[in-house]
């Protein structure tokens, strides 16, 4: 018996917050959304596709996410395009403890979870 992988993540939002949670991480991240089941769609949130995983970003209300570490990390090409590119969305860049053989850097979505954007190098 063991685990295989890692099928999907979820994060969550303020319930109502769709809309501006489907224009950060769909318009400005550039993630597709894909179709939830039936089953789930009166549930609130939406599916995003990212490489072969999924992130399910749910509805949830009462949580301040500000105060957690927990984080998605998105492997991309080009960190410093991705630094810039979010800036002139006004996202903050936070301070990012180095990783040898990587260039990271973390930032917070407009709800509060922490996001981290890491290019390894070489």
């Amino acid at each position: 018996m063991r685990i295989e992988g890692l099928h999907h993540a979820q994060i969550t939002i303020p319930k109502g917050a769709e809309e501006g949670a489907h224009k950060f991480y769909c318009d400005i991240l550039g993630l597709p959304e894909i179709e939830k089941p039936e089953s789930l769609q009166g549930r609130g949130g939406f599916w995003l596709q990212v490489g072969d995983r999924q992130v399910h970003v749910g509805t949830e209300d009462g949580v301040d996410r500000t105060a957690s570490k927990a984080h998605l990390a998105y492997q991309v090409k080009d960190v410093t395009a991705w630094q810039a590119h979010l800036q002139e969305y006004g996202i903050k860049v936070l301070e990012s403890v180095p990783i040898p053989g990587f260039a990271r850097f973390e930032a917070r979505d407009p709800f509060g979870n922490r996001f981290e954007m890491i290019e390894p190098l070489g």
